[in-house]
């Protein structure tokens, strides 16, 4: 999963992916497949990005070499990056000391009672904290890369990749949302499938539920219910959060005005789309376009 998000492309970002492990040679991942390292811990001291990855150790104490090399790479400046069990493997070196994180709903508390000092916020797919980021379950880890690569290299990147993979760019709510929720088949699934495509072609036309809902053929209160299990979002955070790529995508690829962008990804002003994306991205859309001119 982590090759495929960071595998070079061409137009891409140049991404140089290797795998290493505390010795050469064949590791078992969680999967129990192995995969092959081809280089030793040295390999983190010029990394830009650590990923550390699930092992099929479960939460064992890692070596101590590897807990030393991460806890170098970190002070350097690279970014430190885990998801799920390899959550335990990052708290282990004590660079989560007095930070959120996250990892998979059932080792939650397990994370908590181990690591005290450590804030663990269940309900997140992944926590943001600059050099340090953490994911939870599997398909959550998608949604660390994309977000990695967001933040490193921009929305237009993060969304193509997303979308050579058939996965969402970016997906609102949290890990309660994927527990036991029964998904959409057939016809049913079809047809949902069909009016996501039909949404992001007419977010210009701010699409309300009840013309999404028509589209599908469902009621209302089924569509919610329908939707709700298939993305894991409610219908308005995930028009929320199309809207939202698009308008990176467009500040980061064009010379649209902030209206004109509003007016494209269908917000009634310029100033319901600052205040949006200032409130869900941090920054300012005339701040975050000159971040990528800048770069």
């Amino acid at each position: 999963m982590a090759s495929a998000a960071f595998r070079p492309r061409p137009g891409g970002p140049r991404f140089d992916f290797a795998v290493c492990a505390d010795r050469r040679g064949p590791v078992t991942t969680d999967l129990g497949v192995p995969v092959v390292a081809d280089h030793d811990i040295a390999l983190l001291t010029r990394a830009d990005l650590v990923l550390v990855l699930p092992g099929a150790q479960d939460t064992d104490e890692p070596a101590p070499g590897v807990l030393a090399a991460l806890r170098r790479a970190q002070a350097r400046g690279a970014t430190v990056a885990a998801h799920c069990l390899g959550v335990f493997t990052v708290a282990a070196t004590g660079l989560l000391d007095g930070y959120a994180a996250t990892t998979h709903w059932q080792h939650a508390d397990e994370l908590a009672t181990r690591y005290p000092r450590i804030a663990v916020h269940a309900e997140h797919l992944y926590i943001d904290q600059d050099k340090i980021v953490t994911g939870a379950g599997a398909a959550a880890g998608m949604d660390m890369y994309l977000h990695l690569i967001r933040r490193d290299h921009g929305a237009a990147h993060a969304n193509a990749i997303a979308r050579l993979l058939v996965v969402p760019p970016h997906r609102d709510g949290g890990q309660q949302q994927y527990v036991d929720a029964p998904v959409a088949t057939g016809e049913d699934a079809e047809r949902l499938a069909a009016v996501l495509t039909w949404a992001r072609a007419h977010l210009h036309e701010s699409p309300a539920i009840d013309t999404l809902a028509t589209r599908a053929l469902m009621s209302r209160r089924s569509f919610i219910r329908h939707f709700k299990a298939a993305t894991g979002a409610t219908p308005h955070a995930w028009l929320r959060a199309q809207r939202l790529n698009l308008a990176e995508e467009l500040l980061e690829t064009t010379n649209l005005t902030t209206q004109q962008i509003a007016q494209r990804t269908g917000y009634s002003s310029a100033a319901a789309l600052r205040q949006q994306f200032t409130q869900r991205r941090g920054v300012a859309p005339r701040d975050y376009r000159r971040a990528f001119t800048h770069a």
